[in-house]
């Protein structure tokens, strides 16, 4: 507990919060979303947005920081030692948000008290005497890099930074590319193909041009990718399973489907439908089960952004580096088996089947995709955007180390088949 007036410490109590969110990843295996309610309940934006950045970067960089921690102590603290887990936020503070040494020492320290406070300051204070500095990338955790193989390396240079922020255009038409052309000058922004939009992060997504007007919605390159390869739906019936927060449903009613969007989360489908008014799209979302809900009719298409580990969306999420294992890889490949088996018999013959995860993960894409008894539609390279390639089995894979000279993207699984 804080001492008297401690509390009155400018800058303290988004350091308090950011502790609890690492303690909840690191200590019960959360999500830092799910920290966040009661983190930073009653602090203002700043407040919350430095927490946030200083428990990412932490995330981060963690295994970075253990080692100079270690470095610089006669005997290693435990994992879970309050003094680490203080060390941690106070060298994501110098190290990764350059803030000055004096006031991170001002605004960590009073989060500990007595001999914990004094070994902080002193492994700090030897640290930044002697100029610790982290490498180009962060070092993956060793269960980690196991498992990605000799994708390891490139992948955890493209987690080095937060990712860009990506808009996806809702125009689909002969019109897409001189749309994006305009916007990307008005906007100042880079476009890797048309109906994209690059800007730099950290900018108020409310406050940017044509979000009133319902022009385009926040998603990630590689996130925008699966529904593209369903094309044109020319008035057809698509089917957008585990549709929420709903990306995917706005860009295939943009591009002419009749969309169903099937979720078990109500709650998660609000945004959908607020995202669909704000764009004019029109899309019948349905909060259901798909284990036990039954459509009408055959669909055209459908689209399988599956329940997943998210270990893609390490560069904007990085605790799944520090709380998915074999464990949880193995129930959603179990969840992805069942989905795709059941979604195969709602296609009408001549229909299209796209099957997708945000996972770095072997056992939920390319798994997956082997045990699919559809006859394959291969993915073709004019599909995609420059510098992305199919595999030999044409099916896509990204991951963070690849477009690094236009900022990366997420890691994604896509695959496609075509019912006969």
């Amino acid at each position: 507990m804080a001492k008297s007036g401690e509390g009155d410490v400018p800058g303290l109590p988004a350091r308090r919060a950011a502790l609890r969110m690492l303690d909840g990843v690191l200590r019960r295996g959360e999500t830092l979303e799910q920290n966040e309610a009661a983190a930073l309940r009653g602090l203002p934006a700043s407040d919350a947005g430095l927490a946030r950045a200083i428990a990412a970067e932490t995330l981060r960089w963690l295994v970075d920081f253990d080692a100079l921690i270690d470095s610089a102590t006669r005997e290693n603290l435990p994992d879970d030692a309050k003094p680490r887990m203080v060390l941690r936020l106070m060298l994501a503070q110098w190290l990764r948000l350059d803030t000055p040494p004096h006031a991170v020492v001002a605004t960590a320290l009073p989060l500990l008290s007595g001999g914990p406070k004094r070994l902080a300051h002193g492994v700090f204070g030897a640290l930044t005497k002697r100029g610790a500095e982290l490498p180009a990338a962060p070092t993956l955790p060793e269960a980690v890099a196991d498992r990605w193989g000799e994708r390891a390396g490139a992948i955890a240079a493209g987690l080095a930074e937060p990712p860009p922020l990506d808009l996806t255009l809702k125009y689909r038409d002969r019109e897409t590319r001189d749309d994006t052309e305009r916007l990307e000058v008005a906007m100042a922004a880079d476009s890797l193909m048309p109906g994209h939009l690059r800007l730099s992060r950290g900018q108020a997504v409310h406050e940017l041009l044509g979000y009133e007007a319902g022009g385009w919605w926040v998603q990630d390159l590689a996130a925008s990718l699966p529904a593209r390869l369903l094309g044109q739906g020319n008035g057809r019936r698509a089917l957008d399973l585990c549709a929420a927060p709903g990306g995917k449903t706005l860009q295939l009613a943009a591009q002419g489907w009749q969309v169903t969007a099937l979720d078990i989360s109500a709650k998660r489908l609000k945004l959908l439908e607020e995202n669909l008014k704000r764009t004019g799209l029109v899309a019948e979302v349905i909060a259901a089960d798909a284990f036990k809900w039954e459509p009408e009719a055959p669909f055209d298409a459908i689209l399988i952004d599956a329940p997943c580990t998210a270990t893609g969306t390490a560069r904007r999420h990085p605790d799944v580096l520090h709380r998915i294992g074999p464990r949880q890889i193995e129930q959603m490949a179990e969840v992805q088996a069942r989905l795709i088996e059941r979604a195969s018999g709602w296609l009408m013959p001549g229909g299209m089947l796209v099957y997708a995860v945000c996972s770095l993960e072997s056992e939920e894409g390319e798994a997956q995709a082997k045990k699919v008894s559809l006859p394959p539609n291969p993915i073709r390279a004019e599909e995609l955007p420059a510098g992305l390639s199919p595999t030999p089995e044409g099916h896509l894979r990204t991951d963070p180390g690849m477009l690094p000279e236009h900022g990366g993207l997420d890691g994604f699984f896509v695959a496609r088949w075509r019912k006969s």
